[in-house]
């Protein structure tokens, strides 16, 4: 069983950057990056393959947000640049155990990090 744990969130001013932190307590391959927030569904923000190589992201996030990682520190990274309150959600980490391509949906990932808050005031 992997243990995913978040960090690096907080509260920001609209414009400003953030960088989320996930670190694994063992081997993972795709991870992603999803949050909720407050009466909504969880949705997707971010992925990468194990390699880094491909990534895929939200329309809503693209272009402010990058997604990287470091394998040997079994941690994946979300910056994220230019908040908008709209961004403000808790923030979950993802990981598969499977080595496939990243996907969009929840369903694939098998070990989920209990989330980080992040607050983006107007």
């Amino acid at each position: 069983q992997v243990q995913l744990v978040e960090s690096g969130g907080g509260l920001v001013q609209a414009g400003g950057s953030l960088r989320l932190s996930c670190a694994a307590s063992g081997r993972t391959f795709a991870m992603g990056w999803f949050r909720q927030a407050p009466g909504k569904e969880r949705e997707f923000v971010a992925t990468i393959t194990w390699g880094g190589s491909n990534t895929a992201y939200a329309d809503s996030v693209k272009g402010r947000f990058t997604i990287s990682r470091d394998n040997a520190k079994n941690t994946v990274y979300l910056q994220m640049n230019s908040l908008k309150p709209e961004d403000t959600a808790v923030y979950y980490c993802a990981a598969d155990s499977i080595p496939r391509i990243g996907s969009r949906e929840p369903s694939q990932y098998n070990y989920w990090g209990l989330g980080t808050q992040v607050t983006v005031s107007s």
